[in-house]
Formats: structure tokens, sequence, C-alpha cells
């Protein structure tokens, strides 16, 4: 893998990292948990359900591929537990659909300073690229998702004197991962990023307003955050922001276009390129690519893995070049919107619907930009 000189996204067909888990993995991670089968045994398992979900992608014709996030029970769990200072609480957000119904979640808390005390996705990372000539690609949380959804509850009394000093101790943990993973080989990381996602929808503004938070103040220090979390690290590394409205058995936390954010984030955030959902209507519109820079690219969420339907070629060719109005289509990528099991429970769809679709951005890629 090259990074691009015109900022063009490593891989022209990609998808954003989870996997929808295997019967046999679910149920190994309940044994586990109730201490019915070793760790020797619970690791066994998830190696094989990984080399499956490695070699499903590669027969899929991808170029690049994850572990599936089969080592965690949710896209930031695992990043939370291995974090000194770092536990879980309620969030103060709930997941919704179109029909009204709500979902609460849990989410990351801080319980005293943070600090890397040890690798965090460094043996996801070995693990795969041990098993494959394709490029690995290790994903992260972004930084605030340590920190919006229980908004100013987000730590406990006296920890920190303020965000500002809490992010500055998490882009130290970021820096020494992502240093430890580029020694070891590793040349692709994702930071999933929902909260500033969150922060395109009138609705959450509103909340976060009440709260007695300024919106856009949190844009900057979000921006600021993955800014000091990828800040010095090593020549040859490609970030990429995945930005998500919440990925829950089909239900999600936001919406509303990106032009709210699009300007502080794409000329603000220090990465190589984003990768944007644009699966819905909730996305908004392509306009806000405008203001994309020369030299960063982005990856078109075009592909849904929340829903079963099978996009058809001739609808993303045509979503494509309604894209390439606002920026140089040289500079686009496809892939779905998001992972198909941001949690242990999966999105409703099936493991033949993941294949197809996988499939379909490799197709569509190809047709699209040869």
């Amino acid at each position: 893998m090259t990074i691009q000189p015109d900022g063009r996204p490593p891989f022209r067909a990609d998808h954003i990292g989870s996997l929808l888990r295997p019967a046999q993995l679910r149920q190994a991670f309940r044994r586990h948990a109730a201490r019915e089968i070793d760790d020797a045994a619970f690791r066994a398992i998830q190696d094989q359900a990984i080399r499956d979900a490695v070699r499903l992608q590669e027969q899929c014709g991808l170029e690049v591929v994850t572990d599936g996030e089969f080592r965690r029970v949710s896209y930031w769990a695992r990043f939370v537990f291995l974090t000194e200072g770092l536990t879980v609480r309620e969030a103060l957000f709930k997941f919704h659909d179109e029909h009204g119904h709500e979902a609460e979640f849990t989410t990351p808390h801080v319980s005293g300073r943070v600090r890397r005390s040890g690798p965090i996705a460094l043996d996801e990372y070995e693990f795969v690229a041990g098993i494959t000539r394709a490029t690995p690609k290790i994903t992260m949380p972004s930084p605030s998702t340590m920190h919006f959804w229980r908004g100013k509850q987000y730590a406990d009394p006296g920890v920190y004197r303020d965000p500002a000093e809490f992010f500055a101790d998490l882009g130290e943990v970021y820096r020494a991962e992502i240093g430890d993973l580029a020694a070891a080989g590793a040349r692709y990381v994702q930071l999933d990023e929902v909260a500033l996602a969150a922060l395109c929808d009138p609705a959450a503004r509103a909340r976060v307003k009440a709260d007695g938070e300024d919106p856009d103040r949190l844009v900057d220090l979000y921006v600021e955050a993955i800014n000091q979390a990828v800040q010095g690290i090593p020549a040859g590394v490609v970030v990429g922001v995945h930005m998500c409205r919440g990925n829950y058995k089909g239900k999600y936390l936001a919406e509303g276009g990106y032009e709210s954010v699009a300007e502080r984030l794409f000329q603000g955030a220090r990465v190589n390129h984003f990768l944007l959902e644009f699966d819905t209507p909730r996305a908004g519109d392509f306009a806000p690519l405008r203001l994309v820079p020369a030299g960063k690219g982005v990856v078109l969420g075009l592909v849904s893995s929340k829903v079963p339907r099978l996009e058809s070629l001739d609808e993303l060719k045509r979503r494509a070049d309604e894209a390439a109005r606002h920026i140089d289509p040289a500079r686009l990528a496809i892939s779905p919107q998001c992972g198909f099991a941001s949690t242990m429970g999966g999105n409703p769809v099936t493991e033949a619907d993941e294949r197809a679709k996988l499939k379909l951005c490799v197709d569509a890629a190809r047709a699209i930009w040869g």
C-alpha cells in the first residue's frame, strides 16, 4: 500500500471494519464470560473465526482486510478495557429508528487519569498480518468517543480540570499505540468518529445547548483531539476518519448532513481521507464534499450495512457521479456506510447479505474507476 500524492484513499473499494460475528464466536464470548471455557480455548475460537473472515474478504476481491473486530464486544470496548482510567457507564443519548423505537446503550466514562499501560490493538494487527497478503486495517474509536455521550458527566469529579487536559492525556495513548502498530508494520489506521456526526444533527445540537455546552466548541475540541491523536505518527501510515451516525441492530443515533462540521473537520483534521456515510437521506447531500481540500480523499459509504436490500450497480454509479460534481472523482472510493456489527449483536442482515455487499463494493469500484 502506498500513500497517493493526490490524496486518493488507499483503496477504491474499502469497508469500515466490523463483520457479523458467527454463532460459534458469539457463544464463545458468552461461555468465556461465564468461565465455561478458558482463555486458550476462547482465543482458538476467535483465531479460527478471524481466519474465516479474512478469507471471506479476500474472496470478495478486497485488497484491505480487518479481523472483523472479532476480539471486541463492541467497536470501542477493547480500547476502554485496556486503557487505565476508562470504565463504562450509561449514555445520556439513545438509539432510535424510523418507527420511534429506542434503545439505551453504554459508553466510555473517565474514572481516573488515562494512561496506556500496554498494547491495545497490536495483537489484532499481528494476527491478521500473519494470515494475509492484503493490507490489514486497524480500527480504533475516536477520542471524542470517550467524552461526548455523557456530556458534562464524562468524568468523575476532580479527575481533570477540563476536557482539554483530558484529551492531552488521551492523545498520548493514541500516539503510543499507533507508534507501536507502525513499528510492527501497520500502514492503515481508521478512527471511528460518531460524536462529530451527531453534531450534524439539529436535535443533538439542541440537547448539547440545553446541557449548557456550545456544540461548535465541541466540534473544534474533537477535531483538535484527532490531531493530537495522530501528531507525529510515522511516515507511510495512512489515517482515515470514519463518520458514523450510530450503528446498533439497524438503529441510529443522529441524522443531518455534514454542512455544520464540514469545513472545520475536512480542512482542520490532519488525516489522509474521510469515510463518509451516504446510504440514506439522513446523511444529507454531497454538497459538503466541495469543502474537502486538495490532498484529501473521500470513501463514499453508499452501500447500506443496515438492511438486506442489495443496491444496484447502476444506482451506485449514479450516486458516485452526483458526488463527483463536488469533488474530483480521482479522490473518491466506495464502501458500506458502516460496519456490519459495531457490537456483538450485529445488524439485521445475514452473512450472505454481508458477502454480497462487500463484493458489490469491489464490483462497483471497478465499474466506476476501472
